[in-house]
């Protein structure tokens, strides 16, 4: 039998019967913030180094002033891998343009293998856009709308130019874009191999 008299005794016996508020004690308020964060857009942050190694035509080693290596990966590109057309191009071309120099990387995110992906700048100038315009890289369209919507239209404006002027890889007749690529030699590993 349950009794809820005012008596001292009976206020710990009280306390375990009636159920705590605890779990998001702001209620709402709590639940309505922390969506507000997962939907708004990263902060970008800055990184500035110096450029100390470039693997290809879309991502490079930079060393910060405190001596760590950060692996960058271009925002908004994607340049030819090393054994496609014009991907030691790429990677040359790109190399002239920082290695050895001082940039400054605007990124907001870490991709899937843990590369910071962002814009390098070298004095003010657009690195990843520089690559574009070269016809050296394909403005990466799978991943544009991370592209503020300006850029987004000058890196594309930059492809259709470098294009039309049969810059670089746009000399080929029918250049692969690299994502293809990829694709089809991770299908040509998976396949069964035939011994003869």
């Amino acid at each position: 039998v349950l009794r809820y008299p005012d008596h001292p005794g009976m206020t710990e016996a009280k306390e375990r019967l009636v159920p705590k508020r605890a779990v998001f004690p702001w209620g709402g308020a709590a639940i309505l913030l922390w969506l507000l964060v997962a939907v708004a857009p990263a902060q970008a942050l800055d990184l500035s180094g110096r450029v100390v190694s470039v693997h290809d035509g879309d991502t490079v080693n930079v060393l910060d002033a405190g001596k760590v290596l950060h692996k960058i990966r271009l925002a908004g590109i994607d340049a030819p891998e090393l054994h496609q057309a014009f991907g030691r191009v790429s990677q040359r071309h790109l190399s002239a343009a920082v290695h050895g120099k001082t940039v400054v990387v605007h990124w907001t995110k870490h991709d899937r293998y843990g590369r910071i992906v962002g814009t390098i700048f070298l004095d003010e100038r657009d690195v990843n856009l520089d690559q574009v315009s070269a016809g050296l890289a394909w403005h990466y369209k799978r991943y544009e709308r991370e592209q503020p919507p300006a850029e987004r239209v000058t890196y594309a404006n930059a492809q259709t130019e470098a294009h039309a002027a049969r810059l670089g890889l746009w000399q080929d007749a029918d250049p692969v874009p690299p994502w293809e690529y990829r694709k089809a030699k991770k299908a040509d590993s998976r396949a069964p191999k035939t011994i003869n």
